[in-house]
């Protein structure tokens, strides 16, 4: 279940990726053209938008950005106008499928739109998005089950409480929202928060570095910056979760490692040491991503650029 969810969550980010990246060169590359006395309307050169990954640093070379524009062809995002199934940096025409009405919009893709969209709603000012508490723990940006469904009326969203109960419980089922202690969805006062940000800037490349994680552990003993072994494998009962709530002054830990990475320090005091986090924990997840294939610097982004609760799954270095 855990692995469908992260799948669905890894599709849900290059979803919004190249959506972003629609939106990011301004429309100066996507534009009408012309090829061999046919028109082919809201296209881009390959060649050219490879000079613009470049360009713009969303890519580190040419090759990398050859990948990256295939993981969107792979996801369906984009696609040659003449359905060639690779990409290639030339002077082919490839188009956003958004831009031509050809985007696969199976019950999945419709319900994550749905999210988005309702996301970019609640959002603006006034949102019912705010911090409260559940159980004496403090949650962010999160809003009561029953307020959800009112707004969901209130702005004609849906025609009944039952048709909302059935949109909330299919945005729950499909990772777009979640209980801050995972329960199902209920139209009560239980306390609910959007999985993702939908308008926090992703980065292509990062994308495709977690599109080639997998579930299992690797043998990491090559990894020099790394005090300890991971093993392939590894029984779930060796791991941990650990929610660390922050506060006005951070989370109170600090990761390194080139990839796996592991706890460097834990602030005596701090929301990570209350938590039970400890020096020298393997750090598997982060808010049930995988991140056993990323540095230090990526896992701190990642922590830095999510809710305020961090779950973390760690485990103890291995002797």
């Amino acid at each position: 279940m855990r692995r469908k969810t992260m799948a669905r969550q890894h599709k849900a980010e290059v979803m919004i990726a190249g959506e972003q990246l629609l939106r990011l060169h301004d429309g100066k590359l996507i534009k009408d053209r012309r090829y061999h006395l046919r028109t082919y309307p809201n296209c881009f050169v390959a060649q050219e938008l490879i000079d613009w990954l470049v360009s713009h640093k969303e890519a580190m070379d040419r090759v990398t950005a050859v990948s990256l524009m295939q993981n969107l062809m792979d996801n369906d995002i984009i696609h040659h106008c003449d359905k060639r199934p690779v990409f290639k940096d030339a002077k082919l025409l490839y188009r956003f499928r958004k831009d031509d009405g050809t985007f696969p919009f199976n019950t999945e893709v419709k319900i994550f739109m749905r999210g988005q969209q309702l996301y970019e709603l609640i959002a603006d000012k006034n949102s019912i998005m705010m911090l409260r508490e559940e159980h004496g723990v403090s949650f962010q940006r999160c809003f009561p089950g029953y307020l959800f469904i009112d707004w969901l009326l209130q702005n004609g969203e849906v025609e009944s409480r039952c048709q909302g109960l059935e949109l909330c419980r299919a945005l729950l089922e499909h990772g777009i929202i979640q209980h801050t202690k995972k329960h199902d969805f209920f139209d009560s006062g239980l306390l609910y928060q959007f999985c993702i940000n939908f308008r926090r800037r992703r980065r292509l490349a990062e994308l495709l570095n977690e599109g080639k994680q997998d579930e299992e552990g690797t043998s990491s003993s090559s990894q020099e910056d790394s005090p300890f072994i991971l093993k392939k494998g590894l029984p779930s009962e060796h791991t941990a979760f650990q929610s660390v709530i922050g506060d006005p002054l951070g989370w109170g830990f600090v990761v390194r490692g080139a990839a796996p990475c592991y706890v460097q320090a834990v602030d005596p005091g701090s929301p990570a040491a209350a938590a039970g986090v400890k020096v020298r924990q393997f750090v598997c997840r982060v808010n049930e991503k995988t991140v056993l294939y990323l540095d230090y610097k990526t896992v701190t982004r990642l922590v830095m650029t999510g809710p305020r609760v961090v779950v973390l799954e760690v485990m103890e270095p291995l002797d």
